[in-house]
């Protein structure tokens, strides 16, 4: 491939399956070169926000082609949502992610590390944002923020409020010229209200909770990489209410890493910490020196994770047995003719 022939270009936006990318001075309409279209084995193989790519320009450059993905820096995916059994891209190329927890009724130590175990496994440094910080008292906050440094001591949190823009001038200060963010989290915990205080405009429309459970509703409806002020670059993602992971055993041995430590102390190398004797992190958990509830959430991701996986592979090896049973048969019927 001559790569003399192409410009490089950052994408943008995903619209099923047309394109936003930006050469570095227009966001251009692409859609993908029919070879890279048809040779898709996976979802991987697609385009994902925040990806570089190889495009050609036509039409003064009102129109673009993407031939080919350039090598990412970082991937983050998650399972997709329901009973299929597959993965979604989220977005490549992020430096930091933002794990967005409000904190009223969606404060979750068990959702928070899902989404640490998912951007951990992906090598993006996280950073978690508690909003709505208006909602609480300075106390209250702080045994939230206790809680999770219970669990993570170097983990970095910053309080924050949309509302009274407490906090705010941190969360900017996390901030760097031409790195990557991303901004994760549930519906309604503010993500959206929070991009807009960043760049210093609502440009995007906000949507308010529920108020009888507190839920939001989707305000994003689909993954967008915005250019800020000070030079960082901001992907908005939908509100997450499924969040499934399969292979991701570095990012839970990454978050898990007092059990991950406590299990070169069991009896049996293979331990799976479930039932057998000997299990230090059995032990531990009897102790109270790691909490039930983080452990419970340790084993399910565990297995949710091996199981994800082997279903996975076992649906490509199927994928793939169906594809050679249909060039047999396309071959049997032109040998015919």
């Amino acid at each position: 491939m001559n790569l003399k022939s192409f410009d490089v270009a950052r994408v943008i936006a995903v619209h099923k399956d047309s394109y936003i990318i930006n050469n570095g001075e227009n966001d251009v309409f692409a859609e993908l070169i029919g070879k890279m279209l048809f040779s898709a084995a996976s979802p991987i193989d697609y385009p994902a926000v925040g990806d570089w790519v190889l495009a050609t320009f036509y039409d003064k450059g009102t129109l673009s082609i993407i031939h080919n993905v350039l090598p990412r820096k970082s991937l983050l995916k998650r399972k997709t949502p329901g009973k299929r059994i597959d993965f979604q891209i989220i977005a490549a190329n992020i430096d930091v992610a933002f794990i967005v927890q409000s904190l009223d009724t969606n404060f979750n130590l068990r959702r928070l590390e899902r989404y640490l175990v998912m951007v951990k496994d992906s090598n993006i440094e996280p950073i978690v944002l508690l909003s709505k910080s208006d909602l609480l008292s300075p106390k209250d906050i702080e045994n939230r923020e206790t809680k999770i440094h219970k669990i993570m001591p170097f983990l970095h949190v910053q309080p924050f409020s949309n509302e009274n823009e407490s906090g705010l001038k941190n969360v900017k200060d996390l901030l760097a010229p031409r790195k990557t963010y991303c901004l994760l989290g549930s519906s309604g915990v503010g993500k959206t209200t929070l991009l807009n205080n960043l760049i210093g405009k609502e440009i995007f429309p906000t949507k308010t909770v529920r108020k009888k459970d507190s839920k939001g509703r989707h305000a994003t409806t689909y993954r967008q990489l915005i250019k800020l002020e000070c030079e960082a670059m901001l992907i908005d993602t939908p509100g997450m209410r499924e969040l499934g992971n399969f292979s991701v055993e570095t990012g839970i041995d990454e978050t898990f890493t007092e059990i991950i430590k406590l299990s070169e102390q069991c009896q049996f190398n293979d331990c799976t910490h479930i039932n057998e004797k000997g299990c230090a992190v059995l032990r531990a958990v009897e102790d109270g020196k790691v909490p039930e509830k983080r452990y419970k959430n340790y084993i399910k991701m565990k297995k949710e994770s091996i199981y994800n996986e082997m279903s996975y592979l076992e649906k490509r090896q199927k994928d793939k047995q169906f594809g050679k049973f249909c060039k047999t048969v396309m071959k049997h019927k032109k040998n015919r003719r």
